[in-house]
């Protein structure tokens, strides 16, 4: 399990962090001790740099920078907010802090930086992420805790006041919130041999009331919904650390497919990060063909969704044969299908019939 390459993992990203936080600010310092007007150079985000890179299995950014200089009237509030943001980042890292994307936001206020939204502010973080090229969890910047995690797991916290101390996930029955503790805890032991992510909170209690975990071996991963970048990242080093390999069930719609292949190949909105993704993972359900198969209760496919479903079909992540076979599928019953329609058949047979047929038909 490497626990001990993760430890040194950890320190290691975290030193990074505080250097790459501190090399900017002695390149800015530098530039106004010559008298020059302060600039940072960053990888530009626009769709025309973002790229598939069939590789990597994610999407890119490509050459092109963009120049943000104190020179240029129209830079100089975002120039400044990034640079209050790397102050406030290094605060946080080198006191081993935490703090949430809201709780930025109106720290800000305490310093006298100002943000026109909450939204302002995010995006001024991500630009800090692609001129340090790390991710803001690595400088401490936590979104909202929403997912979950339930199985035969035993941690051990990093976190100060917390070190050396080992919690199993399997002891609170609602699961275990995936926030900053746990991403940075070592992994300790396990017996699961998968993880089975679950989009819905509806499933993920009753695969631990029906007790999947031990059923099938499994590590339960709630994603809730399109999850988040932190979840992400648990998910693939539960994969790459583990060596677990990784099942998602999702709804049976276009925004489903969506939420699975984030997790296997990322987003271009993350396009300038990288260990976001699990490019091994499967989708193994809800499929369009499931929804015929079962013979599921559906709801129509409405404008957007057909909508989506074309996005989809042109691309690149979606190439591969099932991929194309599950849009189609959809295209052609224009029905769609929730990972609950399998209670029509009783309680019990999404644990009982389902779940079993779609490992083995997907491992």
């Amino acid at each position: 399990m490497e626990k001990k390459k993760f430890k040194s993992t950890v320190i290691e990203r975290r030193k990074e962090a505080l250097e790459n936080l501190e090399s900017l600010g002695i390149k800015i310092y530098d530039q106004l001790d010559k008298g020059f007007f302060p600039s940072v150079e960053m990888p530009s985000r626009s769709l025309e740099n973002i790229h598939y890179d069939p590789l990597l299995r994610q999407f890119i950014l490509g050459d092109r920078k963009v120049r943000r200089s104190a020179r240029n009237i129209r830079h100089l509030k975002p120039f400044t907010q990034l640079v209050w943001a790397a102050a406030f980042s290094h605060e946080l890292t080198s006191q081993r802090k935490t703090s949430t994307l809201r709780d930025v936001y109106y720290s800000a206020q305490a310093y006298e930086m100002t943000f026109t939204d909450q939204q302002e502010s995010n995006n001024i973080i991500t630009d800090l992420e692609t001129v340090l090229g790390l991710s803001r969890e690595d400088f401490n910047i936590f979104p909202e805790e929403r997912s979950a995690v339930f199985g035969d797991l035993t941690i051990e916290y990093t976190v100060p006041g917390y070190e050396g101390r080992t919690l199993n996930l399997t002891s609170h029955p609602d699961g275990v919130l995936i926030g900053p503790a746990l991403t940075s805890s070592e992994f300790v032991k396990t017996t699961a041999d998968k993880v089975i992510a679950i989009e819905k909170g509806g499933l993920f209690t009753r695969f631990i009331e029906e007790n999947v975990h031990k059923k099938f071996n499994a590590i339960l991963v709630l994603t809730a919904g399109q999850s988040p970048r932190a979840t992400r990242h648990f998910i693939r080093r539960l994969n790459s650390e583990l060596n677990l390999p990784v099942y998602i069930f999702t709804d049976g719609d276009p925004w489903g497919m969506h939420i699975a292949m984030v997790i296997i190949s990322g987003s271009a909105n993350a396009a300038h990060l990288r260990e976001l993704n699990t490019p091994d993972a499967k989708w193994s359900g809800v499929w369009a063909t499931d929804i015929v198969n079962y013979k599921l209760p559906t709801d129509p496919l409405d404008d957007v969704d057909i909508k989506r479903l074309y996005e989809l079909q042109r691309d690149p992540r979606y190439k591969d044969p099932l991929w194309q076979r599950e849009i189609k599928t959809f295209m052609k019953i224009k029905k769609k299908a929730e990972q609950e329609a399998f209670s029509r058949y009783g309680l019990t047979y999404i644990v009982d019939e389902y779940l079993p047929a779609k490992l083995e038909e997907t491992k």
